[in-house]
C-alpha cells in the first residue's frame, strides 16, 4: 500500500473539498490511490464532484478567432498573469488564434506556422517574446470547428481589457449547421457561447458522453443508492433518476438556458428554429478555460517550454 503522506492528503482535500480525517480514511480505505479516494468520498456524499481542472497553475491568455464558419480557439501560456497584459504578448495571441483557423485544431501545425510571410513561425516567434518579455510561455493546445453552411460563433469571458476583447480566461466557440438567417444565427450562437462558459457542459446530448466517464459515474450514482438500504428494484429506479440528473448537468441539449433561467437548450433550438426559418443544428462546441487540466510547479513549466523549444 502506498503511503499515506500529509502531501497526498492535502491534494484530496484540494481536489474535493473534504475533511483532513475524511481525506485520510479515503486514502486508507483505497491504498493510497487518489482517484478511488475521490470516488470513494463521493460515494459517502463527503465530497463534491472531482472537477478535472482543480487548482491550476498556468497563467496567460485563452484567444478566440472567428470568419464566418470557422472558428478556432488557441491557449497560450505564461509564468505570471503580469504578462498577459503585455501588448506584446496579446499581439502574439491575436495572431496565434488566427493561424489556428489553418491548422485544424493540430497544435503541433499550429506552432509549425508561419508567423510572418516567408518568415519565422510561431514558435520561433514565441522564442523571440520570450527574450523580449524575459520570461518563459508556450502555445499549449488549439481547436477549430467549421460548417457548410451555417455560422461560428464565439464568446471570451473575463475579458483582458476593452482592447483585447478577443482574449481572455474563457473561451468558447460553438458551430451551428442551418441554412436559416445567418445573422439571427450568430446572436443566438453568441448566447449559447455565453452559456456554455457558464455551465461548462461536456457534452451535447446524452449519446455523446464518454463512455468511461459514464461508468465511472453510475458506478458512484448505484453506490450511494446502495447506502440507503433500500431493495435493489428501488435502487434501480433511484439510479435513472439520478443518471437523469446527471445528464441534465452535463450534456447542453438537457441544461437550463442561462439566458431566460427555465428552458432546456433543447427547446430553445426549436424556438430558434422556428425564428430563422429553418432547423438549426448544434455541430459542436469548445471551451478552453486557461490551466485547466494542468498542475505543475515552476520547474515542470519550464521544462515543458524548454522542451517545447526543442533545448
Amino acid at each position: 500500500m502506498a503511503e499515506i503522506t500529509a502531501a497526498l492528503v492535502k491534494d484530496l482535500r484540494e481536489k474535493t473539498g473534504a475533511g483532513m480525517m475524511d481525506c485520510k480514511k479515503a486514502l486508507t480505505e483505497n491504498a493510497g490511490d487518489l482517484e478511488a479516494a475521490v470516488d470513494w468520498l463521493r460515494t459517502k456524499g463527503l465530497a463534491a464532484a472531482a472537477k478535472k481542472a482543480g487548482r491550476v497553475a498556468a497563467e496567460g491568455l485563452v484567444g478566440v478567432c472567428v470568419e464566418d464558419s470557422r472558428g478556432a480557439l488557441v491557449e497560450i501560456n505564461s509564468e505570471t498573469d503580469f504578462v498577459a497584459r503585455n501588448e506584446s504578448f496579446q499581439e502574439f495571441v491575436r495572431k496565434a488564434a488566427t493561424l489556428s483557423l489553418g491548422a485544424g485544431g493540430d497544435v503541433d501545425a499550429l506552432r509549425a506556422s508561419a508567423y510572418q510571410n516567408g518568415g519565422i513561425s510561431v514558435a520561433e516567434a514565441l522564442t523571440e517574446l520570450i527574450a523580449k518579455v524575459g520570461e518563459n510561455m508556450a502555445v499549449r493546445r488549439t481547436a477549430c470547428l467549421e460548417v457548410a453552411n451555417g455560422v461560428v460563433a464565439a464568446y471570451v469571458h473575463n475579458q483582458v481589457s476593452s482592447e483585447a476583447p478577443d482574449q481572455g480566461k474563457i473561451g468558447v466557440i460553438v458551430a451551428l449547421e442551418s441554412t436559416g438567417d445567418a445573422e439571427k444565427l450568430r446572436a443566438f450562437g453568441r448566447q449559447l457561447a455565453m452559456h456554455i462558459s457558464w455551465s461548462a457542459p461536456q457534452a451535447i446530448d446524452a449519446a455523446d458522453v464518454d463512455p468511461a466517464t459514464l461508468e465511472r459515474e453510475r458506478n458512484i450514482l448505484a453506490e450511494q443508492a446502495r447506502e440507503s438500504g433500500k431493495p435493489e428494484n428501488i435502487i434501480e429506479k433511484m439510479l435513472e433518476g439520478r443518471l437523469r440528473k446527471y445528464y441534465e448537468e452535463v450534456c447542453l441539449l438537457e441544461q437550463t438556458f442561462v439566458v431566460d433561467g427555465e428552458t432546456k437548450v433543447r427547446k430553445v433550438l426549436e424556438q430558434v428554429s422556428q425564428d430563422v426559418g429553418a432547423p438549426v443544428k448544434i455541430a459542436g462546441f469548445r471551451r478552453f478555460q486557461l490551466g485547466e487540466g494542468v498542475q505543475r510547479n515552476e520547474g515542470d513549466f519550464a521544462a515543458e517550454v524548454a522542451a517545447q523549444l526543442g533545448r
